[in-house]
């Protein structure tokens, strides 16, 4: 059962994204995406100190290798971003950071190519932890892989403007995005029938999952955040941020996550 929960909460989080990001106009998800920055920040900082750092700390093994991985994967994962393969798309033409004209062109690159590789390698290492995180406790699976759905959706929403404004089609876009997706799944189910084995990793796969989501906020989500904002539309802000931590200490709460 634990399988089809993984494959289930990796297919559900990866095609909602995605077709989320399609069915919104380019005007409404120029306006959406900036609220959800700021609640998926909330949610994979909660999702990562609240859960699953707590829950591989409580496993007994040592807190200084524990740390160490901590370490190395917010370095392996800001390499990956300088590799084009982590990479977060969240802004775009028009969103108020002053880009310049055919921003987002440049920004795909070849044909929108390096979006679509990032984000397939991208999505598969979040089925790989979504995986590890289900293994550990399937309440912690639940968390993390809302946690990942919430971080999606922006990401598939920049992206999905990204490949428009590279010269994709809206069906063509859909479709390669929707292929990306699939590599959550593939990677949840490699996952699976890799760590499964091997219950002594799942502490510290846990962590390399806290650093991932930490290394997004902290990297690209929060610095988006840092503008000259009027008190109103701080507090909107600090209202979507408290908003994810809400959401994930109540899922803590109603799951029971030790």
């Amino acid at each position: 059962m634990i399988l089809v929960y993984i494959v289930l909460a990796t297919a559900i989080g990866g095609m909602a994204s995605v077709l989320l990001a399609a069915t919104l106009t380019l005007a409404v998800l120029g306006r959406v995406v900036r609220s959800l920055v700021s609640l998926s920040a909330g949610v994979l900082l909660g999702t990562s100190l609240l859960h699953a750092l707590p829950e591989a700390f409580d496993s007994g093994a040592g807190a200084q290798p524990l740390f160490a991985t901590l370490l190395g994967g917010l370095l392996f994962f800001w390499l990956l971003e300088k590799a084009d393969l982590y990479r977060h798309m969240h802004h775009h033409e028009g969103d108020g950071h002053a880009h310049a004209s055919h921003f987002d062109a440049a920004q795909a690159g070849r044909g929108g190519l390096a979006v679509l590789v990032g984000d397939g390698v991208h999505n598969f290492c979040d089925g790989v932890l979504i995986a590890a995180a289900f293994l550990a406790d399937p309440a912690l699976g639940v968390v993390t892989a809302f946690a990942v759905a919430a971080h999606e959706i922006p990401q598939e929403a920049g992206d999905y403007i990204v490949l428009l404004n590279a010269g994709f089609t809206r069906r063509r876009a859909l479709a390669f995005n929707m292929l990306s997706g699939v590599a959550a799944v593939a990677g949840g189910i490699a996952g699976y029938f890799l760590v499964g084995p091997w219950q002594a990793t799942l502490p510290y796969l846990l962590v390399v999952a806290s650093s991932s989501f930490i290394y997004v906020a902290v990297a690209d989500l929060l610095p988006q955040l840092q503008q000259r904002l009027s008190w109103r539309e701080t507090a909107i802000q600090l209202g979507w941020l408290a908003g994810g931590l809400a959401l994930v200490a109540g899922a803590r709460a109603l799951l029971h996550v030790h």
